[in-house]
C-alpha cells in the first residue's frame, strides 16, 4: 500500500497569500510601469523612485488588497482546478490529458478572475495612489475600506470594472500556472531522474511561471489601464486601440518585471502548496 496526500480546497489560497507577501513590491513596481503613459523609467529606477519619495514601506502599499485578491481569485481557481482534477484522477485512470488540464484551468481561472475583480481593482488603485498628486489620491485605509468606498461612491458596476479582462487574464494565467505546472511535473517525474521533491517542484513551477507570464502580459496591461482609469476609456476595445497606437511593444510593457514578479510568485506558491499538501493534506491510501 502506498500513501499519498491530496490538497485541501483552500490550500491554494493560503499558498498564494504566502507568495504574495514575498513578491508584493515587485507587483507594485510592475503596476507603476504599466500605468506610465510614456516609458520614462525602468524597473530599478521606478523602485528607487518609490522608495526615495515615499519610503521603503511604500513598496507594500496595497498589501491588504493583494491578500484579499488572493483569497478570492486564487482560492477559487485552485479550488475548482484541484477538486475536479483529483475527482477525475481518483477513478484510477491515471493523469488527465493535457488538453483537459488546459480546459479545466481556463474555466477555473475565468471564474476566479471574475470573483477576484473587485479586490484586484482596489489593489491596483492602492498601489498606484502614491503617483497621483495629493489632492487626487483616493487614500483607501485598507482593502475593505476601498471596496466599500468604491461601492458607495461609484456603484456596484464600478467594482467589476475590467471584469472581462480580469477573467480572461485569470483563464490564461491559470492555464500557464496550474495546467503547465501539472504537465511539467508529470514530465519531470516521468524521466525517472528526479523524485517528487522540492527540486522537482521548483523546476516545474519555474517553467509554469514563464508560460503564464508570456500568455497573460498583453491582457494584464489592458486590465491595469482599465482599472486605473478615471473615465478616459469608453471600454475594452477603446483601451485596446489606444494602447495599440503606442506600438505592439506597448502590450508587453513591464514584461521583465512581470516575469520577475510572476515567476517567483509561481515558484513560491507551488513550493508552499506542496509543503501544505505534504504535512496537512488529506491522506489517501492506495
Amino acid at each position: 500500500m502506498t500513501e499519498k496526500r491530496m490538497s485541501r480546497w483552500y490550500f491554494g489560497g493560503i499558498a498564494s497569500c504566502g507568495a504574495a507577501c514575498c513578491t508584493h513590491p515587485l507587483d507594485l513596481v510592475k503596476v507603476h510601469l504599466q500605468t506610465q503613459q510614456e516609458v520614462k523609467m525602468r524597473m530599478v529606477g521606478m523602485a528607487m523612485h518609490v522608495v526615495k519619495n515615499d519610503g521603503v514601506l511604500a513598496l507594500y502599499n496595497g498589501l491588504s488588497a493583494s491578500l484579499c485578491r488572493q483569497m478570492s481569485y486564487s482560492l477559487t481557481r485552485f479550488a475548482i482546478y484541484e477538486t475536479v482534477r483529483d475527482m477525475m484522477g481518483s477513478g484510477g485512470q491515471g493523469p488527465m490529458p493535457f488538453y483537459q488540464k488546459v480546459l479545466l484551468g481556463a474555466f477555473g481561472g475565468f471564474t476566479g478572475g471574475f470573483i477576484g475583480t473587485p479586490a484586484d481593482m482596489v489593489n491596483v488603485r492602492m498601489q498606484n495612489d502614491m503617483k497621483l498628486p495629493a489632492d487626487q489620491r483616493r487614500n483607501y485605509k485598507h482593502a475593505l475600506d476601498g471596496l466599500f468606498r468604491v461601492w458607495r461612491e461609484e456603484g456596484t458596476r464600478k467594482l467589476f470594472s475590467g471584469a472581462t479582462m480580469a477573467s480572461s487574464r485569470g483563464a490564461l494565467v491559470t492555464v500557464g500556472q496550474l495546467a503547465c505546472y501539472d504537465q511539467a511535473k508529470q514530465l519531470v517525474l516521468g524521466t525517472g531522474l528526479m523524485g517528487d521533491n522540492i527540486l522537482t517542484h521548483f523546476l516545474s513551477s519555474f517553467i509554469a511561471g514563464g508560460c503564464a507570464t508570456f500568455l497573460c502580459q498583453p491582457l494584464d496591461v489592458i486590465k491595469t489601464r482599465l482599472m486605473n482609469s478615471k473615465g478616459e476609456y469608453r471600454g475594452v476595445i477603446h483601451c485596446l486601440t489606444e494602447t495599440a497606437r503606442l506600438g505592439p511593444l506597448a502590450f508587453y510593457k513591464g514584461l521583465v518585471p512581470a516575469g520577475i514578479r510572476l515567476i517567483p510568485h509561481t515558484i513560491l506558491t507551488f513550493v508552499f502548496l506542496e509543503q501544505l499538501k505534504k504535512y496537512f493534506g488529506i491522506r489517501v491510501v492506495s
